[in-house]
């Protein structure tokens, strides 16, 4: 593909408001069916303030949608004893069907022990080990929301995977990793560029998809944009900034998503709607 583009928009917002719309359905028949609520609990460590907000934010689509919300708050001086304890004690809560731990948790924490404290079957942000393995090997399980939201972007605008070149700057075991893995398996050839990579400009130019997860203000220029190629724009800086120098890559790409309203919509839609999944999954292991 050659020439000058003017990418069009990938509107997270309207394909949450489309998921959402499903979740109130099915929370509403769960409700009818089962007498509750499908409960999704946040464990948020501390009070940072952009952990604070999204947590939030959570709260209010869950509650929109029919989906109970409760949130566990422990201190910035928590252990990671008292974090893991706090998990358990919801692993363990029959009234409980989807547990998040709000990251980054304080330095002092053990984020993974954190992690690895939820139940797989409740794991609604895909953030377990057992949930990545599941998720790498096409098994039954909940995928990393970010992620899945993503592939849920890339099927409402008809982007196939298949035999694609895709590239993620990135290599997070909740966005990198498994967004390769969740390519890999729609048949795309999967690149994956980090700190380390060298010349990662030209490895981006040769991706049809390229998804962009550094952490980096603007750090993906426009020159580097294969013309016509779809980009998804996964981070979030300060200033309400992607990863993406966006007003470059508008003229050389097809598809991009905004920031804010991409993939940061769609990842909250995604962990209601496995929060939802979870409810029903043990409720039809209960009626067992």
């Amino acid at each position: 593909m050659s020439g000058h583009f003017d990418a069009q928009l990938m509107d997270g917002v309207a394909l949450s408001r489309k998921i959402l719309g499903g979740c109130e359905l099915r929370a509403a028949t769960f409700v009818e069916r089962v007498g509750r609520r499908p409960c999704l609990a946040a464990v948020l460590v501390g009070h940072d303030p952009a952990s604070v907000t999204y947590v939030k934010m959570k709260q209010a689509r869950c509650e929109r949608v029919g989906v109970e919300s409760v949130l566990v708050e422990l201190p910035e001086t928590a252990t990671t004893q008292q974090v893991v304890g706090a998990i358990e004690d919801l692993s363990a809560d029959q009234r409980i069907d989807g547990i998040l731990l709000q990251h980054p948790v304080p330095e002092a924490i053990d984020e993974r022990a954190a992690f690895e404290a939820i139940a797989a079957h409740k794991d609604v942000d895909g953030e377990t080990k057992t949930s990545f393995a599941s998720m790498a090997f096409g098994l039954p399980g909940f995928s990393s929301c970010t992620p899945a939201g993503i592939m849920r972007l890339l099927d409402a605008y008809d982007v196939d995977p298949v035999g694609k070149h895709a590239v993620v700057i990135g290599r997070s075991p909740i966005l990198g990793k498994p967004i390769g893995m969740l390519l890999l398996a729609r048949d795309a050839t999967f690149t994956y560029c980090h700190s380390r990579t060298e010349d990662v400009a030209a490895i981006v130019r040769s991706a049809d998809i390229v998804v962009a997860a550094v952490g980096r203000a603007h750090f993906v220029r426009g020159n580097w944009i294969k013309p016509g190629a779809v980009v998804i724009d996964a981070g979030y800086n300060e200033g309400n900034v992607g990863d993406v120098s966006f007003s470059e890559a508008l003229s050389m790409a097809s598809l991009i998503t905004p920031v804010p309203g991409g993939v940061g919509p769609t990842t909250i839609a995604l962990l209601i709607e496995q929060t939802i999944s979870a409810a029903e999954q043990a409720q039809s292991v209960t009626a067992l």
